[in-house]
């Protein structure tokens, strides 16, 4: 399996493409904003000729879910969210101008994804963990194969999410880290929502917010 980062919008949020040998691919959390970001991601789709399946949504504040109508339209591909974040979707097109957002462009979901619930793609299933306390919904993304875990905002880099925005609790978020993040192995490679590549092992270590 291999994963792609691309760094978009004025949150520098973390997109990924991950996708395996076969080259289908699952678009996670598009922020693609600007023409020039969503030029390059399609460019670099279109030149290793890979196959977009769906774009999967950790949660949905606005800088993780800016690119989703776009990519649907261009791929007509479907759009998964947690099925708790339906209401945090829907809200993004009402303060999407109070944060600068002068052109968000909404769409709808096609599949509210449940914890448990996986998404296969080639011989590796994505699990889908729920993690709830940046935003009530928010789901994690593991590939267990590759000891990897797709964070969205739960987590960074000696830091975490924050809690203080709509739907928000620190208590809860501290107990989706402390039993859904620093219970996998050390060895987990953690790919975060904005920041650097980090692992389990090391914040359970190193991270000042919440020890392991």
């Amino acid at each position: 399996m291999e994963l792609k980062t691309f760094v978009f919008n004025p949150f520098y949020e973390n997109t990924y493409l991950l996708y395996d040998e076969n080259k289908e691919a699952v678009i996670v959390d598009p922020g693609c904003y600007e023409k020039f970001e969503q030029d390059e991601l399609i460019s670099f789709i279109h030149e290793n000729d890979i196959k977009p399946l769906a774009i999967l949504n950790t949660h949905c504040h606005i800088d993780h879910v800016l690119g989703n109508a776009f990519l649907k339209r261009h791929y007509g591909i479907p759009l998964w969210i947690p099925e708790n974040e339906q209401e945090m979707f829907r809200s993004v097109e009402a303060y999407a101008f109070n944060w600068g957002i002068a052109n968000y462009e909404t769409s709808e979901p096609d599949h509210l994804y449940a914890e448990d619930e996986t998404f296969e793609l080639g011989d590796s299933s994505i699990r889908f963990i729920y993690a709830p306390g940046h935003s009530p919904g928010h789901m994690m993304l593991y590939i267990d194969k590759d000891a990897t875990l797709i964070a969205g905002d739960v987590i960074f880099r000696e830091s975490i999410g924050r809690s203080d925005l709509p739907g928000g609790d620190y208590a809860t978020l501290e107990s989706s880290i402390k039993q859904k993040v620093y219970t996998l192995p050390k060895d987990t490679n953690i790919f975060p929502g904005h920041g650097p590549q980090t692992t389990v092992g090391y914040e359970m270590m190193n991270n000042p917010f919440v020890k392991g």
